[in-house]
Order: structure tokens, then sequence, then C-alpha cells
């Protein structure tokens, strides 16, 4: 009775009632295999392993990318109660309230904590040597194949993977997110909580906002801001200051003078090689010698040899130790350094009104991403001296302002214009009544149509080919700095901004200037008004779709024809006449 209690409590008894089901399946079909093969029921034997490896990998894909990223959500929520002033009571009223959105919110954290780790993982094996993570697994080994992995490997080799991996993520959780916390509340009392609460009575939607954060302004610091190069450099410099510091460094990476050596002594192989290549091979050797030497042509690729030092177990111990001690003060800087600095920040703008911490957070790291990047500037020109830095100086103020230009135009008036088209044509038809005024709040459709802007624009160029597909991979192509001020107003923003105040001035003319001169009454005008944005968007999509249709009827008819009628095609020769205009290769085609 308590198990039947618990599932129903959950509010998934579908899902856990589903999963137990195929869980038992899976029991079901290993006991009739093992029945199959003592009576020696071969076919029977083969459909019952079939179908065992078809429930047991689909079981598996569910704990993997299910079940464990779940898990670390749950176990990030746990840890980071105290940075929020929460706790455990108000997560399970949140759960009771809306328990699909929660779990999904927390295995969305975790598979965003899943990537990022395995993305970690990837840069640190572009800096180590290879065979220091020997335990974990390459994902961008060609010979990886997670699906044979679960075909192949037992149960209990799953079972094992997953319990160390729970324990290695949750351990990582512990030491960089619950042990800062608890380290801030007792250093700086006053730092947390963080506010996080959102005000849904506000004019202004944050949630909006937090996903323009989150989406647009947070992706292109990560992708434009050297962020990667960044990170790799300092954990390449800790690696090489761990590495002497404990005597690994041939451990961690690697001995250059040994592998230029074993490059000399490769060379000086190769050429005795070459020098004895026309030898008889002795006995024993040609085919096997001919395949070894195939084989380490290229060297070893997942292992390197190394140096081992006296007492390497307790140097491992010491760089266990320094790594987490490092990986500390990290999460200690990540957590208090932009905050206060957007903190700090934010209180010439607001004074002492509380702001929610993603806002603080981002105008934070933007300003520690532009003062290293700044210094990194003028750390590469200082070399080059005061003439250059003069030069390089005036050419970047050029580029911000033309920057500036682009951006008031890109990302400040067609998100706007965006936005109100978008809330005049889907958001108040079906939101506000007809007997009601629907109230417009520009910041809001603007962060709204940034979003807009941002999938239109991801749409149009995964499309086909056409001129704003065109226009826009130029503009990528040119990056910042060469930016094209003529072409992006005259190929881009000119057009757009164009099409989008046609768009909105359009229907308002015919609603507000050509509707009252027909006689009409007040509540047929009102109709009009309120109904004649969505009205017209529906005619223009009919209208794109009929001329689909006729264009893809016409190729359907050239292609009948020519099926039918056409036997072939030449190609003739141009020859150019004296006298006469030139012309053009032209394909003459006989048809009966």
């Amino acid at each position: 009775m308590l198990p039947c209690v618990t599932v129903r409590a959950s509010h998934f008894e579908g899902l856990i009632t589903t999963i137990v089901g195929y869980v038992l399946l899976a029991i079901t079909l290993i006991v009739c295999h093992g029945l199959a093969a003592l009576v020696r029921f071969q076919r029977s034997r083969r459909l019952l392993g079939v179908c065992y490896i078809v429930v047991k990998v689909s079981l598996l894909v569910v704990v993997e990318i299910g079940v464990f990223p779940l898990i670390c959500g749950w176990w990030l929520d746990i840890c980071s109660l105290e940075m929020f002033d929460a706790s455990l009571k108000d997560r399970e009223l949140s759960f009771e309230s809306a328990p699909g959105t929660t779990m999904f919110l927390h295995w969305l954290v975790g598979m965003v904590y899943v990537f990022y780790f395995a993305s970690f993982i990837l840069l640190l094996r572009e800096v180590l040597r290879p065979g220091v993570l020997w335990f974990l697994r390459n994902l961008n080994d060609p010979d990886f194949n997670p699906v044979q992995e679960m075909i192949h490997l037992p149960i209990y080799r799953h079972l094992r993977r997953f319990i160390l991996s729970v324990v290695v993520f949750g351990s990582i959780v512990l030491l960089m997110l619950w042990l800062p916390i608890r380290i801030i509340k007792h250093v700086l009392p006053t730092f947390l909580p963080y506010n996080v609460m959102l005000y849904s009575d506000a004019p202004v939607s944050e949630l909006s906002l937090e996903l323009l954060l989150l989406q647009v302004v947070l992706p292109a610091l990560l992708e434009q801001g050297h962020t990667r190069q960044w990170l790799k450099g300092l954990v390449r410099a800790w690696t090489v200051t761990a590495g002497y510091l404990l005597d690994l460094h041939s451990y961690l990476l690697g001995d250059q003078e040994e592998t230029e050596n074993n490059g000399n002594q490769a060379a000086n192989n190769n050429q005795q090689a070459r020098n004895n290549a026309n030898a008889a091979p002795a006995v024993g050797e040609g085919l096997h010698a001919a395949h070894q030497a195939i084989l380490q042509q290229g060297g070893p690729v997942g292992f390197q040899p190394y140096r081992r030092p006296s007492r390497f177990p307790l140097r491992i111990v010491l760089l266990i130790l320094f790594m987490c001690v490092t990986l500390l003060l990290a999460s200690l800087v990540c957590l208090t350094l932009p905050v206060f600095a957007g903190r700090w920040l934010m209180s010439f703008w607001t004074g002492s009104a509380k702001i929610h911490e993603l806002y603080t957070a981002a105008c934070g790291l933007y300003v520690c991403w532009l003062s290293i990047r700044a210094v990194t500037v003028l750390l590469a020109w200082m070399p080059q001296g005061r003439r250059v830095i003069l030069l390089k100086v005036q050419e970047w103020t050029l580029m911000i302002m033309k920057t500036l230009i682009v951006a008031l135009l890109l990302a400040g008036v067609i998100p706007l214009l965006l936005g109100l088209l978008f809330e005049l044509v889907i958001v108040a038809p079906l939101r506000v009544p007809l007997d009601q005024t629907p109230l417009f709040y520009p910041w809001q459709d603007w962060a709204l149509g940034v979003l807009h802007a941002k999938i239109i624009a991801a749409i149009t160029l995964m499309g086909p080919q056409w001129w704003l597909k065109t226009v826009i991979e130029q503009v990528y192509a040119n990056g910042i700095r060469n930016i094209d001020l003529h072409f992006i107003i005259q190929k881009l923003a000119a057009p757009v901004i164009a099409m989008l105040l046609l768009s909105l001035c359009v229907p308002y003319v015919i609603a507000v200037g050509v509707v009252p001169i027909v006689g009409v009454t007040a509540e047929m005008q009102n109709l009009v008004q309120r109904r004649i944005y969505p009205f017209l968007l529906m005619v223009v999509v009919l209208m794109g779709i009929l001329s689909f249709q006729i264009r893809q009827f016409k190729r359907l008819y050239e292609h009948i024809k020519n099926d039918k009628y056409l036997v072939g095609q030449r190609l003739v020769n141009y020859e150019r006449k004296a006298g006469k205009p030139g012309g053009a290769t032209h394909n003459s085609s006989a048809q009966e």
C-alpha cells in the first residue's frame, strides 16, 4: 500500500508505472531467454535476445538522458537553497503546484550542467597529455559508439558507471556550489541571498528580459568574447604551475625534449630503412614486419609515455588537493565578483531598489569581460609603439561608432517594430476583448522583438536562397571589424524597416481613414480596427500559399510535358560572324 501512495504522490504515476513495466518485461525476457537456451529453441532464443536488447537500450537511454540530468538538477537546486533564501518546503510547494514544469526545469538545469562539464573535459583533453584522463570516455574518439556499449556491456557495468558518475558530479557540485555558499555566508553575511523574485504585476515582464539575456546576451558573450581561448590559457597556465611545483610536468603535459629526440630517432630510423629497402628480409620478418610498420607509422594515439617521479602516488594526491582548492577559489570568484560589480553599477541607476540578480550578474559579467578584453588588447598593442596605438584607437573608435549605428537599427528599431507588429497581430486579438482597450509597453515589445528577430534570422539562414539570406550571410561574413555601414543600411536595414512600417501603417490607415468614410457603425469600426491586422496576415499567408502552389503546378506541368514530348537536347557551339552582334550559346531541342 505504501508504494502505491508514494507513486501517486509523485504526480507521475503513469510514467513510473511504464518504466517499472519495462523493467519487469526485461527481467521476463532474460528468464525466457535462459529457458529457451536450456531447451535449445534457437529461433525463440534469438527473437527473445533481440527484444531484450531493444528494451535494455531503451531503458539505458531513459536513465542516461532523462534520470541522470534530473538527479543533477535536483542536487544543484538542493545545494543552492541557501543562495536564494529558500527551503525544501518551498520546493515541495512549487512541485505540488506545477509538477511537470518543476521537473522539466530541473532536468533542463541538469542537462546544461552535464553539457558544460563534458565541454570542459574536452577542453582539458586539448591541454593535457594523452592518457591523463584515461578513466573518462573520449567523446571525440571516432571508435566511441555509445549504442554499441549499451548492447555489449552487462547491466552491472552500466550500474557501476552510473553510480560513479552520480558520485563524481555530486561531489563537484558540493565543492563548487555548496561549500562556496557556506564560506560566503560566513565571510560576507550581507552578500547573500540573491534576489530572484519575479513580479508578475510589473508593466515590463522580467521573464522576457531573462529570456533576452539567456538567449541573446550570454550566448553572444560566449561566442564572440574569446572565452574558450582565455579558459584554455588559464588551464594551461595552471597545469604548467602545478607540474613544476609537484614535479609532474612530464605526467601532465609530456616531455617536449623526449618528443623531439624521438622525432629525430624516428627520422634516422626512416633513413636507415630507406637505405636498407633493397635488402632481403630475415627469417620471421616480411608481412608481420610490414604490418607492424604500418600500425606504428603515426605513433601512439591514445597514450603518450611520461617520466614517473619518486613518490608518485603522494604527488597525485597533492595534485588532486591543489585542483580542489583551485576550483573552490574559482567558484568563489565567479559567485561574488560579477554580482558585486553589477550591484555597484546598477546602484547608480536604481538606487537602493532590489533588482533581479540575473541583471546584476549579466552587467558585472560584461564589465569583467570588457576589462579583461581591454587589458589583453593593450598588452598586444604596447610593443608596437605610441603611433600604432593611436592609429588603432582611431580605427576602433570609428568601428565602434559604426557598430552603434548598426545596433541602433538592427537591435533597436527593427525589434521594436517587429514586437509591436507581433503584439497587434497575435497577442492583442487573443488576450484583449473587443470592449477593452489594449495597452502596449514598448520595452516589453522590444525585448520580445529581439527574440523574434533572432528566430526569424535563424530560420532564414536555414531556408532556401533569397535576398534576405544573402544579405545576412554577407553581414556575418564581414564581421564587426570589416563592417560595411552603407551596405547594411541600404540592403538590410532600409528594406526591412520599410516593410515593417508598411505592415503597421497601411492597416491603420485603412481602419482609421478609409472605413469611417464608408459610413459604418462605431461597433463595426472598432471591430475593423482590432481585427484588420490578423485578417491581413491571413490574406498574406493565403496569397503566399497560393503562389507557392502555382509555382509547384508549373514545375509539375513542365516536368510532365518534358517526359512526354521531349526527345533530347543538343548543345550547339557558338561561332561569331563578322558584322553581326554577338550571341550566346544555346540549347536546341527536337520535339515530336
